[in-house]
């Protein structure tokens, strides 16, 4: 099971965030318990007044090659765990994605 799911018109993308994670990066992807998988982003910014999600929306619309206009958080204010909508191209996003993880990135643990 991938990291993102198609939806019309989006790709809803499952990522667990590091917060104070001392740099702000893709951290490659984990297989979850529930056997969900999950694309791993760390971030420098502290879980306060949403400054951590709103970097986590800037490394994401960056590896998805969009504008962080282009993303939405759609569940998970307040979890690790974040659920985010990605509007555009789906298959460019895609391709951005990918590429933006390297072979050694792409982890299931």
């Amino acid at each position: 099971m991938a990291f993102w799911r198609e939806i019309p018109d989006a790709l809803e993308v499952s990522v667990r965030a590091t917060p104070k994670g001392g740099r702000d990066a893709l951290d490659g992807t984990v297989m979850l318990s529930d056997g969900r998988e999950v694309l791993k982003i760390r971030v420098r910014a502290a879980p306060e007044d949403g400054a951590a999600t709103a970097a986590v929306i800037k490394v994401l619309a960056a590896a998805a090659g969009i504008a962080p206009s282009a993303v939405r958080l759609t569940s998970g204010a307040t979890a690790r765990l974040k659920v985010f909508r990605l509007v555009g191209d789906i298959a460019a996003m895609r391709t951005a994605l990918d590429r933006a993880l390297t072979p050694a990135e792409r982890t299931k643990s």
